[in-house]
Formats: structure tokens, sequence, C-alpha cells
């Protein structure tokens, strides 16, 4: 299960790096949200649109924004751990499909 679920994602985003930590009480993957943004949008700036999405999802009253946890993972620019806007395996299908062509 844990290797179909990171199949899955990988196959969706191949070529690109998506930082994910597996959460084995949950049995899931936590992938970050603004690497996921990165891709999906080719932004220059991927916080800022997620800044952007996670207002208009809160305004909506979207389901998605309550799925939104944070943990620490690995910087890709310094290689230290911050505090990451993550989501499970779902929620990520369903960032997918809230990411408009503009905001």
């Amino acid at each position: 299960m844990k290797e179909e679920k990171l199949k899955t994602i990988t196959k969706l985003f191949e070529g690109n790096e998506i930082r994910s930590i597996w959460d084995s009480k949950k049995e899931d993957y936590y992938f970050s949200v603004v690497d996921v943004i990165s891709v999906l949008t080719e932004s220059k700036i991927p916080k800022r649109y997620w800044t952007d999405l996670k207002r208009k999802l809160i305004e909506e009253g979207s389901q998605l924004y309550e799925k939104i946890v944070q943990l620490k993972l690995k910087s890709l620019k310094d290689g230290k751990y911050y505090l990451t806007d993550v989501l499970a395996t779902e929620g990520i299908f369903r960032l997918i499909e809230s990411v408009p062509k503009t905001i």
C-alpha cells in the first residue's frame, strides 16, 4: 500500500522533486503543498501562489483547508528543517483539482 501511493504521486510529478514524509500510524504519505503548487503552476513564487490559494479556500469554506497540517521537512535550499504545509495523498489529489489556472 505504501509503495502504491508513492508510485501514483511520483507518476503525476515525474521528474520533479516533491518532498514527502511517511506517517506510519496513518499509513499515508504527506506531501509538501508548496512543492506540488510549484509543479502544477510553474509559478516563480510558489509560496505566494499557495498563500493566495489558501486564502481563497478559506473564503470558500473548502474542506481541503481543514486537512492541511504542518510538519518539519528538510528545505531544498539550506538543508534545515522547517514547518511546512503538507497534505496526505487524498488531499493532494483534491489540491490538484482546486488549483485554478489563475487566482
